[in-house]
């Protein structure tokens, strides 16, 4: 009795299936200073990642202009940090979730601020956190368990749109985009004066300010940024289901073939 899914999923698996927990705690323990994972460049790229998001976060409700350059800054940070692990050979498993959850609790803290300066509009920037966390959270762990080396490696078997977003180029841009849109209605709260006046614009543009247009611009990078979200949340899901239809299966297989041995 053979059962292909099963046997795909296992052909999937890669060679060190399980670490030990204390094992693992006691190899980072006594990691030497060459091969400390804690200190590969593209993790302390991360590390000052975070000093500058909680620091436009303390800005955040008095000084735009601190608040924005620092958010930013973090931002682009995000596309050095893979680059000097690929020129380095520093990747990392620890490195991958902290840039994740890096990301994660950096755009979440300007959508809590934006629930409080669009109150009427809170349940949508809500909606938007939940999809958020929900989609990278699946979607990292149908990437475990199927024993993929990144989150970003996507067969275009799984979802053409997915491997396509993951493109480093594409992920630059929707991610920038996206960024961008919350920034500009950050921005809009603190600037009011119309491109007439600071720009001489003149026309229907004109009465809009810059933030306005900004968020006009890189509103459709965002709503495509939230599609890819729900298109990864489903993948992920089925992903995670199949793993568990195939698991099922190859433990009814071992149970029939212990029953043929009694």
């Amino acid at each position: 009795m053979s059962n292909g899914p099963a046997t795909s999923l296992a052909r999937r698996r890669p060679s060190i299936d399980i670490v030990d927990a204390k094992v693992a705690v006691d190899l980072a323990t006594a990691q030497t200073y060459s091969e400390n994972v804690f200190l590969f460049v593209p993790n302390l790229i991360g590390y000052s990642r975070i000093i500058l998001a909680a620091l436009s976060l303390h800005y955040m409700s008095y000084h735009p202009k601190y608040c924005t350059v620092l958010y930013c800054i973090s931002c682009l940070l995000d596309a050095f940090d893979g680059h000097a692990a690929r020129a380095l050979g520093q990747a990392s498993k620890f490195g991958a979730v902290l840039d994740m959850v890096t990301d994660r609790c950096t755009t979440t803290s300007l959508l809590c601020y934006l629930t409080s300066a669009y109150p009427d509009h809170a349940l949508f920037f809500q909606f938007l956190i939940a999809l958020d966390f929900s989609s990278h959270y699946m979607h990292m762990n149908s990437s475990l368990v199927t024993g993929s080396k990144s989150h970003k490696q996507v067969d275009s078997d799984v979802s053409r749109l997915l491997r396509a977003y993951y493109n480093p180029t594409t992920l630059f841009i929707v991610c920038a985009g996206n960024e961008l849109f919350y920034i500009s209605l950050y921005l809009m709260k603190w600037v009011h004066t119309p491109l007439s006046e600071s720009f001489g614009i003149t026309g229907y543009f004109g009465t809009w300010t810059w933030p306005e247009l900004m968020a006009a611009v890189s509103a459709p990078i965002c709503l495509y940024k939230n599609i890819v979200n729900l298109v990864q949340l489903w993948k992920a899901s089925k992903i995670l289901v199949g793993v568990d239809l195939a698991e099922r299966a190859k433990a009814r297989e071992e149970e029939f073939m212990r029953g043929k041995k009694d």
